[in-house]
């Protein structure tokens, strides 16, 4: 006699016996390969995206190869899940076939790059005899995910709703790791690709040797983006390029507090409900309104958290792989390649949920191991492809993994006490005894093990954490995080017993509501009113959120300054010395630069860091000290070059600037306008408070 074992649904956890005669086998429930649907199908591949951009409806694509990618696939059995998921899967793609992109002839095309991702998943889907099939299921905890992006999105775009592209310059401008960022987004735009793959053409737009010694992933992605938000491979005007890249920074960093949430709430899986569930989200989510990490936005650090980003969701999706082989091979070669393009130091920490996975689901893999481990290694080629070539470079690495500078500290209460918290759900019994906590066992200890082996390597080599150290540290923020979705699997929930669905749903409802209400409190500093005034604020008002919400972030690079850099046309190096501040001066040349499409001259002028004339009234010997760094930045452009132009805020002094480099020797146009001179805040008023 024949049995039918029961099995536990992957969604709800509950165990279902199959009822009435057995179902047919798989394969003959699955559609046929009818070779007019795959010829359909490839048609419509390429006549939408043709049809949107050339109604300017590119954006639109982005949403449509989202949801195809989600339609394939089958992961999970809620909407919101499975549309992480893809996004992941998504990533990886667009990535690694930006290899191919940076080649072909049609570079960063719209509807050449979307028409081929369109093709691959058709015709994929066709092959596997996948029909689209969304889960239209939700969960009351997905109004906590998407929650978390409306709240941050509400104050992340408040001090810059309604002003103008010229006034967001004020925003955009707050750091020099912005300026150079934005610096690849706008070289790859330029030569159609990565700039590793057209080095000498992107030298005009970078600083050498940057073009191939540091990650492009974050901009290459964001690049490709704005070609479907713009509709077009050319970005048009330099100030809303800039404009639609950093509104594109406060989306990523937006999301990167979502994932966490999301995250979390996926390791936890289907044990994690109700209440407890609501506890997990509001957890993170309140940690993540009050955090420093937002430092990592204000300082310009954008790799930085996108890269964190995308380690969330692969570490999510590794931890707990609950769908098939094919779909954890794809959303593992995704982490793998996304990351590492990102930024390439967290890719080594990509490995060790990676290796978990496939030593804790092993049996999964049987008779299928040399196909799941060829596919990962082609995934581990093409992920370390810029790497190897940043090595092959000029890049040092045991100089550049020492290397010092500004940098974010990880919150040393989330990332020590968050990771023996997680550890402590993950040693439980009731964890160790599934799959999910044994991976996440091994995810805790190490991530532990290789900042540890980093950090004895620092202080054995230079004595001190540098830069470097603090960037990795915030993985183990991330793990941190998302453990504690491992916490709340294991917290008691009361007893269901029998009693009326509709008031047990509404105290379900009710303990949710005060799980959501303590956590902010807790862990965001919200007090809801209660011994609040306004000479003794909350703490919640002070934190790094509010107070960009507030304004306070802004730079005094004004409107009226951009629109003279806008105006200024030049073939030729243009240096803007808008005041008597040298570091003002380093910034607006700069951006200056990046108008013109010349970022690559920032390898000579980036001397302008000590030359503090401009303006009126400065004191002659800095005058004399700056004209002698501003003569030799010159001299150190690469020749032949057009003559370039200085743009100051007194004209007086452009003219004396003039005459005394023609005494040395050197050539210069000389533009002046008092009304870029850069003091003071630009001034714009921020309508109430947040």
């Amino acid at each position: 006699m024949s049995t039918i074992q029961s099995s536990p649904d992957s969604e709800t956890g509950h165990r279902t016996v199959p009822s009435g005669p057995p179902s047919p086998p798989a394969d003959s429930r699955r559609p046929r390969r009818n070779p007019f649907v795959l010829a359909g199908g490839l048609a419509l591949s390429w006549l939408v995206p043709a049809g949107l951009v050339a109604l300017h409806l590119g954006v639109v694509l982005l949403p449509l190869l989202l949801l195809a990618v989600a339609a394939v696939i089958r992961v999970g059995g809620v909407l919101l899940d499975r549309l992480f998921v893809a996004g992941l899967i998504l990533v990886g793609a667009v990535l690694a076939f930006g290899l191919a992109f940076s080649l072909w002839p049609w570079g960063l095309s719209p509807t050449a790059t979307s028409g081929v991702l369109f093709s691959v998943l058709t015709t994929a889907a066709w092959a596997a005899r996948r029909a689209p099939r969304l889960p239209l299921r939700f969960r009351w905890s997905d109004l906590l995910v998407v929650g978390t992006f409306a709240g941050m999105w509400h104050y992340l775009f408040h001090p810059v709703a309604g002003a103008s592209a010229a006034e967001r310059v004020a925003f955009f401008a707050t750091a020099e790791d912005r300026l150079s960022h934005f610096s690849f987004f706008s070289g790859i735009q330029g030569v159609g690709g990565f700039a590793f793959l057209h080095q000498e053409a992107a030298r005009s737009y970078l600083i050498p040797p940057s073009e191939v010694t540091y990650p492009q992933g974050s901009h290459f992605l964001l690049a490709w983006i704005d070609g479907l938000v713009h509709s077009a491979a050319d970005p048009g005007d330099m100030i809303h390029t800039m404009n639609r890249y950093f509104l594109y920074l406060l989306v990523a960093y937006a999301l990167f507090c979502t994932v966490l949430v999301w995250a979390a709430r996926w390791i936890g899986g289907p044990r994690l409900r109700g209440w407890r569930a609501a506890a997990v989200c509001a957890t993170v989510g309140a940690i993540m309104f009050s955090t420093n990490y937002l430092d990592l936005l204000v300082h310009g650090f954008d790799s930085t958290f996108i890269g964190l980003l995308l380690i969330a969701l692969a570490f999510a999706v590794l931890i707990r792989p609950a769908m098939g082989r094919t779909e954890f091979v794809l959303a593992a070669s995704a982490g793998l390649i996304s990351v590492t393009y990102t930024y390439n130091i967290y890719g080594a920490f990509v490995g060790v949920p990676l290796l978990g996975a496939l030593v804790v689901h092993r049996r999964r893999f049987a008779g299928r191991w040399w196909w799941t481990l060829g596919a990962l290694a082609c995934a581990l080629g093409v992920a370390a492809l810029p790497s190897v070539l940043s090595v092959m470079g000029d890049l040092n690495v045991a100089d550049a993994s020492n290397m010092s500078g500004p940098s974010v500290a990880a919150d040393r209460s989330i990332l020590i006490g968050g990771g023996l918290l997680g550890l402590l759900a993950a040693a439980m019994p009731r964890n160790r005894r599934t799959a999910t906590g044994r991976a996440h066992l091994a995810v805790l200890l190490g991530t532990g093990g290789l900042l540890s082996a980093f950090a004895v390597y620092q202080l054995q080599t230079i004595e001190k954490y540098s830069y470097y150290f603090h960037k990795m540290t915030a993985v183990g923020v991330v793990v941190a995080l998302v453990s504690i979705g491992a916490v709340g699997a294991v917290l008691q929930t009361p007893h269901r017993g029998t009693g009326n669905t509709l008031s047990r749903r509404l105290g379900e409802l009710a303990l949710s509501g005060l799980t959501v209400a303590a956590a902010l409190s807790l862990f965001a500093n919200v007090q809801w009113g209660f011994l609040a005034t306004k000479e003794a604020p909350s703490a919640w008002s002070n934190n790094p959120l509010v107070v960009w919400s507030r304004g306070e972030a802004e730079t005094d690079m004004g409107p009226k300054g951009m629109d003279g850099l806008r105006a200024l046309r030049s073939d030729g190096p243009v240096i803007a010395l808008v005041s008597n501040d040298e570091v003002k001066n380093l910034k607006a040349t700069w951006l200056a630069s990046l108008m013109n499409r010349r970022g690559g001259d920032m390898k000579a002028l980036y001397d302008i860091h000590w030359v503090g004339i401009g303006g009126p009234q400065a004191k002659e010997e800095d005058y004399q000290r700056s004209l002698g760094r501003l003569k030799g930045a010159i001299e150190k452009l690469p020749a032949p070059h057009p003559t370039p132009t200085i743009l100051t805020a007194d004209r007086p002094v452009g003219e004396r600037i003039k005459r005394d480099l023609a005494k040395n020797g050197v050539t210069v146009d000389v533009v002046s306008d008092q009304g870029i001179l850069w003091t003071q805040p630009w001034g714009r008023t921020f309508p109430g408070t947040v």
